[in-house]
């Protein structure tokens, strides 16, 4: 993060006496590590003490583990084999204790003669290997392992402290092969240059950056490892928070057209018609989006709130008063099928309002454009004629709103639905086609907990709508065991039947599409691992379940399939049937995980509901329940009872709250995952900073962060900052950091 000349050398050159280049290869490719400095921020995953034994009891399967432990017995076994048919072939089996359980290694052949000598009974050793289970008993097979006997010089050296540190590895390289490396460029820490400013450093109680370097690699008691902690925690929050912070300056520097709503104007006549009141908090976060739409610089909010919250109708309500100023307001949606319903939702909501310029219309109307990659030529043309001369008021459209041709008469306001599923390049384009910087409002129905919005948000201000308006009915949720109880499946088909038969309608998801383009697509693309795939079936497909359900359980309902790679026409058609109730059951892909409202669907069975995520699940879950009638939601999948997917699936049944959920997602999680891989490698630079538990300190470093970059935008006189911010803001990171 904060590397500088002595840091930047590669490790190919200052290593060669310890790595050589395979090593040094090995690093690059399965670690990324390719510096002096990138090897020193490659901290211990954890510390292993010399008179306290791992627990061996608790070995995870199929994981390279590294235990430190003690040789309780080892056995030499000749034996008869293809390959030594005379009885002899060896194997070395080597017991180790920790005093919580044992475990069996196993060497064979002519790998069994150096351990032989040196694994007696009584020694004390690191091993490292994937943990396999033979004859019922877990073992490593061929681990690599180090003595720590402590007497030749090198051992001494490498493990002076008491703690031994343990290192993220690979199978290529264990752990203490890293130490050892570590240990090599240890004394380059000393060069490394410091981006706290001192009066933060000395007023937070925070140890010097080369201090910290040396204590986490080396420590000689846990408050060694807890202080240099503390500290590269710091690191991390407060470079990643001076970053947002600059963007966030930058952006107030931008000059915007305060956009007021008129007193008696076309927001009002919205408002009168509207057959319900807004809930406290849609008034409150329309009251900070107005707010920011009168400045003179650009808004920039994220509005985040559950499923069916009633974000559209604050964004509606946002739009209106753009319209009002003179100005247009356009949203961007991620997919066709959500742009249709949108337009669909915001004509319907506005009622003859969004009749200007038509026969109808009434004084304050404005006319609402759809605009899409399918559209008809002759459509298309009127809708962008109607943009460019500022007929038009409200745009709602995907990505072909971005296209050059799209001209506006004067953009004001952009919303953006579902963030993530957009890239920073186009959320730019978009608001460049503003005369001068729109407004920016962002919406997202995955529910984000504050700290991961201050991180991965955290140039937008934040708005959160957690009440759900009066009249949405609760959703009850049951995980479906299939595999255990086939019975459980054969009563979900039941209960749909019922819901039709009391003239509700159901969705079936599935993951996969299942055509042809589906399956090669599956193959190339490949799994997360070859064991994976061997043992796994294929997710199961929408082509496939919606004919085995119209043959089968669900036999004279009127059944139809939805999935992204239909005709827009088609797709559209299908969704206006199925809201017009002449579809009993949807069977569709995520494609309906946003936007899509049926108030009368009130069942959902998700099939191979595992291989959704979290929020994924939480997010289709709210199609359902959206009327007065209680919603059903049925998980089914095949997954083992103590399997870590089944219990994530136990979590999403048991809650409704969107925010605890993404709590959970994230503990089960890595950072970079959380942070998401668009997010570019800036993320990666979270290695010791924890999302979740460290709020406190991602909020103070937020705050300092705000303080110092006011001081000094520039950073002309906090150079080992600039550094830092350099290393992890490259060209390409710094526009990544507009939440890709």
């Amino acid at each position: 993060m904060d590397l500088v000349p002595a840091l930047e050398e590669p490790l190919k050159q200052p290593l060669k006496s310890v790595l050589g280049p395979a090593t040094a290869k090995v690093m690059a490719e399965h670690l990324g590590l390719h510096t002096v400095g990138d090897l020193l921020h490659h901290y211990p995953r954890r510390y292993e003490e010399r008179g306290q034994l791992t627990h061996l009891a608790d070995l995870p399967m199929d994981e390279h583990v590294t235990v430190v432990a003690q040789v309780a017995d080892a056995r030499l076994h000749t034996f008869a084999s293809s390959r030594a048919p005379r009885g002899k072939g060896q194997r070395l089996e080597v017991t180790i204790t920790d005093g919580s359980g044992r475990l069996q290694l196993v060497f064979f052949g002519n790998g069994v003669h150096k351990p032989h000598k040196d694994l007696l009974p009584g020694t004390r050793a690191m091993f490292a290997g994937k943990v396999s289970v033979f004859n019922r008993r877990l073992q490593l097979a061929h681990p690599a392992y180090e003595l720590l006997r402590g007497d030749g010089e090198e051992t001494v050296e490498a493990w002076a402290g008491a703690l031994i540190p343990i290192y993220p590895a690979t199978a290529k390289l264990e752990s203490w092969k890293i130490g050892k490396a570590v240990q090599t460029v240890l004394p380059a820490a000393r060069d490394a240059v410091d981006p706290l400013p001192p009066a933060l450093r000395e007023g937070r109680g925070l140890l010097p950056l080369p201090e910290a370097l040396l204590r986490i690699h080396r420590p000689h008691t846990k408050a060694d490892i807890a202080d240099a902690r503390a500290r590269l925690k710091w690191d991390e929050a407060f470079v990643l928070q001076v970053a947002l912070a600059r963007r966030r300056h930058a952006d107030a520097q931008l000059p915007a057209v305060p956009r007021r709503p008129q007193a008696d104007g076309l927001l009002t006549a919205f408002d009168d018609r509207l057959p319900f009141t807004l809930t406290e908090g849609q008034q409150k976060v329309s009251r900070e989006i107005f707010s920011d739409l009168a400045t003179e610089h650009p808004m920039h909010r994220l509005l985040q709130g559950e499923v069916g919250s009633g974000k559209t109708l604050v964004a509606l309500r946002a739009m209106l008063a753009v319209v009002d100023a003179g100005g247009q307001a356009a949203m961007l949606a991620p997919t066709e099928v959500l742009a249709q319903q949108h337009h669909r939702s915001v004509t319907e909501m506005m009622g003859d309002l969004a009749e200007g310029g038509m026969l109808g219309g009434t004084e304050h109307a404005t006319e609402v454009v759809l605009l899409t990659g399918s559209m008809g030529a002759a459509a298309r043309r009127k809708a962008l004629l109607d943009l460019a001369t500022g007929e038009a008021g409200i745009v709602i459209g995907t990505h072909a709103l971005i296209e050059d041709k799209v001209q506006f008469h004067d953009l004001g306001l952009v919303v953006v639905d579902e963030q993530h599923r957009f890239g920073v390049e186009q959320r730019d384009a978009l608001r460049g086609k503003g005369r001068q910087p729109p407004h920016l409002l962002v919406m997202t129905a995955t529910p984000i907990p504050r700290t991961v919005a201050m991180t991965v948000f955290g140039d937008l201000e934040t708005s959160v709508l957690d009440q759900l308006p009066a009249g949405r009915s609760p959703i009850a949720s049951h995980v479906v065991p299939a595999a255990d109880k086939p019975h459980f499946l054969a009563r979900a088909w039941e209960r749909v039947r019922e819901e039709v038969a009391n003239g509700h309608q159901a969705y079936v998801v599935c993951p996969r599409i299942g055509d042809d383009v589906d399956e090669a697509a599956g193959k190339k693309a490949g799994g997360k691992s070859p064991e994976d795939e061997a043992e796994k079936r294929p997710p199961l497909a929408v082509l496939d379940v919606a004919d085995q359900l119209a043959k089968g359980p669900l036999q004279g309902l009127r059944v139809e399939v939805l999935h992204g790679r239909m005709h827009p026409d088609d797709k559209d058609a299908v969704m206006r049937r199925f809201a017009a109730g002449e579809t009993d059951v949807l069977v569709a892909t995520t494609v309906i995980e946003v936007g899509v409202n049926v108030p009368n669907a009130t069942a959902m069975v998700i099939m191979d509901a595992d291989r959704f995520g979290v929020s994924q699940l939480h997010q289709l879950r709210g199609r359902v329940g959206r009327g007065s009638a209680p919603g059903l939601c049925l998980l089914v999948t095949e997954m083992p009872e103590a399997s870590a997917a089944r219990q994530r699936l136990t979590a999403v049944a048991s809650t409704l709250d969107g925010f605890e959920l993404s709590r959970i997602d994230l503990e089960q999680r890595r950072e970079g995952d959380v942070l998401g891989q668009a997010q570019s490698g800036a993320r990666s630079s979270l290695r010791v900073l924890a999302v979740i538990e460290d709020e406190e300190v991602i909020a103070q470093a937020r705050q300092e962060a705000t303080a110092v970059v006011a001081a000094d935008p520039d950073m002309e006189h906090l150079p080992g900052l600039r550094t830092a911010l350099d290393a992890l803001l490259d060209e390409e990171r710094e526009r990544y950091l507009d939440k890709g």
